[in-house]
């Protein structure tokens, strides 16, 4: 199946079948667990806003939104204040700091929807957040 591109295909078509709120559970789980071991604080600015991400290879989509400093599931399917899409490895590059949100933004490879202004807020923020040891790239 390599270079026949049936698998990224059928890892869509399996991703589409995952119902929101499960993936949006995973996700706040660990964005959760992020912020209660002090690796991700949202800023103030986030209160009361909600945020979509779609992994866009694997065909999901979370939702969420910050409610009271913490990370919470939005089970509704209004539409988010803030909606980001990319690729699996590209997110991923972006949580390591391996590649910003402008690099990704500019070559395409990173969808950005909704209230602007927050975009930037959330930019910023992820720029500056510090990044735990373990996910950190190799020296």
């Amino acid at each position: 199946m390599t270079g026949s591109g049936k698998a990224p295909s059928l890892l869509a078509a399996l991703g589409r079948r995952v119902p929101a709120p499960l993936a949006s559970l995973h996700m706040v789980a660990g964005l959760e667990l992020a912020r209660r071991f002090k690796w991700l604080t949202p800023p103030a600015e986030l209160d009361g806003r909600s945020f979509a991400i779609t992994v866009e290879d694997l065909g999901v989509r979370a939702c969420f939104a910050v409610q009271g400093g913490a990370f919470r599931p939005v089970w509704t399917g209004a539409p988010a204040h803030l909606e980001l899409g990319a690729a699996w490895a590209d997110l991923l590059s972006m949580a390591r700091g391996d590649t910003d949100a402008d690099t990704l933004f500019f070559q395409r490879r990173l969808r950005i929807s909704g209230d602007t202004e927050l975009g930037l807020i959330v930019k910023n923020w992820l720029d500056a957040a510090p990044r735990p040891a373990w996910l950190r790239p190799a020296a």
